[in-house]
């Protein structure tokens, strides 16, 4: 469930004008924030850390203030606006930013900026949205045809698929986000990409059901519910490929990111989990960051269903 986090009237002293005699002396500025984010976790776990943190948000704009000089409000609010999407978990952002004694005697409050964008609009921004690496590293195993993106996010893979020729369907439960994916993939053109609203985790016991034998390629990125797996390999087609990569044990351990363990693999946990599946490339450890800068610990899976002794399934 999707809510608002609201910063109403942080005020600060930044460096902002056009002019270097401006630019000389700190002066008071405010900004606003309406973040929206899924609020659900929090809601019910009581725990802080499943949510945003409106404390570190407001310690980082106050660090960005405190670092960094700016010509136009317009580009310190396009940075703060970076900032929030590589830092926390944001799906849309809005801010008003502004000066509160700006240099023209008529004006007797303020002037500012104001912006509003969602995460993949701000992707969109400065380029095609980028692919997981793992994803565009494996890209010659995957049989083409009928791939799904499940928990599609802002559907950075699933736009890759599609441009890449695959017929795809991506799933995820914030319909906002996959409304912007529909018109981010009519935008380039992609006929060939359809999207599903899911909860992927209201059943309380089973996974949803997905079609049996449906897929050649399924991509799962960045995303662990462990009950899924058995119609999860169900739903790939014979001689399909499953790509998978999500983070481990290590990097909560090491970064403190995801900050539950539970959602982390544990060591050999996902070659246990698709057990089913003929291993095509597995390695566990320390990869280049494919949500950020920096490097992140995960387990990256390519595997193919088979029939028995591991010989490629007879197609139907």
């Amino acid at each position: 469930m999707a809510g608002t986090i609201i910063i109403e009237r942080l005020e600060f002293q930044g460096r902002c004008g056009v002019t270097q005699e401006e630019r000389r002396k700190p002066q008071p500025l405010a900004i606003d924030l309406e973040l929206t984010c899924q609020t659900e976790p929090a809601a019910a776990s009581d725990d802080i850390q499943h949510t945003v943190d409106y404390a570190q948000v407001a310690n980082r704009v106050l660090e960005l203030a405190a670092t960094q000089d700016f010509s136009l409000l317009e580009t310190f609010a396009e940075r703060i606006l970076a900032m929030l999407f590589a830092e926390f978990p944001v799906d849309r952002a809005k801010i008003w930013l502004r000066k509160l004694a700006p240099p023209l005697k008529p004006v007797t409050r303020s002037v500012g900026v104001q912006l509003e964008r969602s995460r993949l609009a701000h992707q969109i921004q400065g380029g095609e949205p980028t692919p997981a690496r793992f994803l565009t590293q494996q890209l010659h195993r995957l049989p083409k045809g009928k791939a799904l993106d499940l928990a599609s996010g802002s559907g950075r893979n699933a736009l890759y698929l599609a441009s890449q020729g695959f017929q795809v369907e991506a799933i995820d439960r914030d319909e906002q986000t996959l409304a912007e994916l529909v018109a981010a993939a009519k935008q380039g053109n992609l006929l060939n990409l359809h999207v599903q609203t899911t909860d992927l985790e209201r059943a309380t016991t089973a996974w949803p059901e997905l079609p049996k034998q449906t897929y050649d390629v399924i991509v799962v990125f960045f995303y662990l519910h462990r009950p899924l797996f058995p119609s999860l390999i169900e739903s790939l087609k014979p001689n399909g490929v499953l790509i998978y990569e999500t983070f481990t044990i290590d990097n909560h351990l090491r970064h403190k990111h995801p900050r539950r363990a539970e959602f982390c693999l544990a060591h050999n946990e996902l070659l246990r989990l698709t057990s089913g599946l003929r291993v095509l490339s597995y390695d566990e450890g320390e990869h280049d960051g494919s949500q950020g800068p920096g490097s992140v610990f995960t387990a990256q899976l390519v595997a193919q269903r088979t029939g028995p002794g591991g010989l490629p399934e007879a197609s139907a």
